[in-house]
């Protein structure tokens, strides 16, 4: 009887993630919008951009972009990773996160069934985005699609957590935009989301060093081996260290006596 008390809290919490998610149609449209756009409009550039010739067969067309489909779906789970944060932001200025925080729960569980609420949301994203990819006619082995369920729940904690950790920085929610600009967008191109890592490299090496270091290409690499029931074990264990780490610092980060909001001054 002692877990109810704590499985009831983890339902709340992620029930009511769920029903924002469900209610703000917007951002689901938003969602999937920005990497359809980038796999219906943009595939042609960068299939010119990975030397497919144009005379080449059609199959080799639909290859390339079973390729960036893996680095579309790391790019669903890395905004709303991001979106996850703003949300914290809101929640602490409008007080249902001191509410949340103050309960009688550990702070680190709380903050562990908002990461996993935003997971199980950008993992929603993500399949539909895949159904729509395979009706379009760009479709991964059957398999693949359970294949990649864990490295999508550990890139979603990854990104996921990054986003917690940012929210401890952030005290409103107009300096969101700055935030987007100097963490999603490097993180997303300097990776091999669009590029596989050896054509980064011959366009520049100090390039494809800083994409080698970023933590979201191997999450990317997980992904992309995972869709087709391979197992990168490099990459596993690189995502996991990270959203590892990334979770501990944004516990602490949330510490009324050690972290960044006791330098702030404030409990939640």
């Amino acid at each position: 009887m002692r877990m109810m008390p704590w499985l009831h809290c983890l339902r709340g919490v992620v029930g009511r993630e769920l029903l924002r998610f469900l209610h703000q149609r917007s951002r689901f449209l938003a969602a999937l919008v920005r990497p359809l756009v980038w796999l219906f409009v943009f595939a042609t550039g960068f299939r010119m951009a990975l030397g497919v010739a144009m005379t080449e067969p059609y199959q080799t067309y639909i290859l390339y972009e079973v390729y960036i489909v893996p680095g579309l779906v790391g790019m669903i789970q890395l905004f709303n990773g991001m979106q996850s944060s703003l949300s914290m932001v809101y929640d602490r200025e409008m007080g249902s996160m001191r509410v949340l925080l103050v309960s009688p729960f550990p702070r680190w569980y709380l903050l562990l069934c908002k990461l996993l609420a935003s997971t199980l949301v950008s993992v929603v994203q993500v399949y539909v985005f895949l159904a729509i990819a395979w009706v379009y006619g760009i479709q991964a082995p059957a398999m693949g699609y359970l294949y990649v369920l864990p490295a999508l729940l550990v890139t979603g904690f990854m990104v996921g957590a990054l986003g917690l950790l940012l929210s401890s920085f952030i005290r409103q929610l107009e300096n969101f935009a700055g935030v987007m600009n100097f963490v999603i967008f490097p993180m997303f191109f300097l990776s091999s989301a669009l590029y596989p890592l050896w054509r980064i490299r011959e366009g520049s090496y100090l390039v494809y060093q800083i994409a080698a270091l970023n933590p979201f290409t191997h999450a990317v690499e997980m992904i992309r081996f995972a869709m087709y029931q391979r197992f990168n074990a490099e990459a596993v264990a690189i995502s996991v260290a990270v959203a590892a780490l990334l979770l501990v610092l944004a516990i602490v980060g949330y510490n009324p006596s050690r972290g960044m909001m006791a330098r702030k001054g404030g409990g939640a």
